[in-house]
């Protein structure tokens, strides 16, 4: 048989097995209510693991191309290490009664099986992303294709403890996969562990975007780019050119997963006394992930109002840390990087590294100026309006301090409570309508019309205001097509909400307050999550509402525009040009 039919069968038995082991872990993980340890169902586990340790090896040496060589060799390297630990866990507990050692190597094929089929659907998705050219498009679909996908493993019976509706299940899986935090179910208390981690690693992907981790192995196995996967991923990631797009796929995954990490360790060190905690290093981790995701998702039944939480402060500056550095995106953390090392070099050098040219990129000055004014502007602000209300219990002025702090930075898209926010004075929820708009930072975790959006208007405004016809700021001239984006953003963001209102408005009682309903879609449109108590009581269509809303907040609705409305530009002439009164 030649090299290329062995090949096509190959691919064949690849699919197969790749339905084997889709069916296996969703009979596995949605339907064994019991924990069944029986050995006919760990044998299963271990023949299936096995079968595919001898398939991949068998791939390692027929299939022609390095990708396929790599993908198959990783594989071999996941399924053996993981049946190794299994071994030594048995040998281990050989003491024990067989009942007992399966329960304990159940668990680590599980996560093998899990992890295999992990690398399958990202190298699926990626040839998704090859066949298909529109960028914008294949963007908006991975978003779509990981809700429903998230909604369906959602409603398997093990991820609930009392079932869930479709409409619940979807509303969740888009909030965790667009890094809202809005939620119609109770995380802590109407899901199970099971679906605790299937929220998780959907605000994970949906954090970063499918599409990175895609590059990442892509990269990973191939070590470069097509023209073709470049264009998809550049501008998710925010890079210029197409040069050094995979690498900086790359980057971002491990500095991402390096910081939530880290994170976790510290997180997992100040809930280290709180006897409410149960499964801390859990609970560490999906904090570490939500916060730096911007998710707003908590696994505590009040969110971070939880008593032992809300008075733990030391806690609460370890979240607003990792939701500020999500907030600003790799690009600013990257460009101070490389600001720092320059210098560090220029210490232990005679000559100049970088030949007098600006590091620090217009950009990261105009984000890094606006978040520290919007931070330090909200900071004082609520401890002003809130002094006498929601902090008087705490009793301490670092405390106060505390509060004031994490209620300036959570409304920027990260969505945590440590506050009853039904209960804030009405400026107070005003000025926080005010910073959901705004959001995070562009190529981050969050959403929002974004904080360098909000700085080119307001300085717009000024230059028109100073009868110029260009903004120019820090000795740069600012483009018109930014300047022009900016505006279509603020257009389009005012639009979808003003829309989602009136929709909200006719579906919800006639005696619902205004502002809960303006609250809510100003929450949803910019992925924040914050609520006044409001979600669990939406109607039918109303959930459908916030959902298309999360949805367009995090994709954005100009993306979606673009990449059904562009064209290639082969105009070669210019219309008269004429005024419009404007006053």
């Amino acid at each position: 048989m030649s090299r290329l039919k062995k090949q096509s069968l190959l691919n064949y038995i690849y699919r197969f097995f790749d339905i084997i082991v889709l069916f296996f872990i969703v009979f596995d993980l949605g339907f064994d209510h019991a924990d069944n340890y029986t050995s006919p169902h760990v044998f299963g586990l271990i023949t299936l693991s096995l079968l595919l340790l001898i398939f991949n090896t068998v791939k390692l040496f027929v299939y022609k191309y390095r990708t396929n060589k790599n993908v198959a060799l990783v594989n071999i390297v996941i399924i053996s290490l993981l049946l190794a630990i299994s071994t030594v866990v048995a040998v281990v507990h050989n003491h024990n009664d067989y009942h007992y050692i399966l329960q304990k190597v159940k668990p680590i094929l599980e996560l093998g099986l899990i992890l295999y089929f992990l690398l399958r659907l990202l190298v699926f998705v990626r040839y998704i992303y090859e066949v298909y050219f529109n960028p914008a498009i294949v963007f908006v679909g991975s978003f779509f294709i990981l809700a429903i996908l998230g909604a369906f493993l959602l409603m398997l019976p093990s991820a609930t403890t009392h079932g869930i509706t479709f409409t619940n299940a979807l509303f969740t899986a888009t909030s965790a996969s667009c890094v809202t935090g809005l939620a119609v179910l109770d995380t802590s208390q109407d899901f199970t562990i099971i679906g605790q981690t299937i929220i998780l690693v959907l605000i994970q992907l949906g954090g970063l975007g499918i599409l990175t981790f895609t590059s990442f192995f892509a990269f990973f196995f191939r070590g470069s780019s097509s023209f073709k996967e470049g264009l998809n991923t550049k501008d998710f990631i925010a890079q210029e050119g197409l040069k050094d797009v995979f690498r900086a796929a790359l980057n971002v995954v491990i500095f991402t997963v390096t910081l939530e990490l880290i994170g976790a360790l510290f997180i997992y060190f100040s809930v280290l006394d709180d006897v409410v905690i149960k499964d801390k290093l859990f609970f560490s981790v999906f904090h570490s992930i939500s916060a730096f995701c911007n998710a707003g998702f908590s696994i505590l039944p009040s969110g971070l109002f939880e008593e032992s939480i809300r008075f733990n402060y030391g806690f609460q500056w370890i979240i607003m840390l990792l939701i500020i550095i999500g907030g600003l995106g790799h690009n600013i953390i990257f460009n101070f990087y490389q600001k720092i090392k320059i210098l560090v070099l220029e210490t232990f050098t005679s000559h100049s590294i970088h030949k007098r040219r600006p590091i620090i990129t217009l950009n990261t000055k105009i984000v890094i100026y606006t978040t520290s004014i919007l931070l330090f502007v909200g900071w004082v602000f609520f401890f002003i309006s809130e002094y006498n209300n929601t902090m008087l219990e705490h009793t301490t002025i670092v405390g106060k301090l505390t509060n004031a702090a994490f209620n300036s930075v959570s409304p920027r898209t990260a969505g945590f409570n440590v506050i009853d926010y039904s209960q804030m004075t009405l400026p107070s929820l005003l000025f926080i309508i005010f910073l959901m708009w705004i959001g995070a930072s562009p190529a981050s975790t969050g959403g929002g019309i974004k904080t360098s959006t909000f700085a080119l208007a307001t300085l717009n405004v000024f230059s028109v205001a100073r009868g110029k016809s260009r903004i120019e700021i820090f000795g740069k001239r600012i483009s018109a097509e930014s300047t022009s984006r900016a505006f279509a953003i603020l257009c389009i963001s005012l639009i979808v909400i003003g829309i989602s209102i009136m929709a909200l408005l006719i579906f919800e009682p006639k005696n619902t307050p205004l502002l809960t309903v303006v609250f809510e879609c100003f929450s949803a449109y910019s992925t924040v999550g914050l609520s006044l108590n409001f979600t669990p009581t939406l109607t039918e269509a109303s959930k459908y509402v916030i959902i298309a809303v999360m949805f367009i907040g995090r994709i954005g609705m100009l993306n979606l525009m673009i990449g059904l409305l562009r064209q290639i530009n082969h105009q070669f002439y210019e219309y008269p040009k004429e005024n419009i009164l404007i006053n």
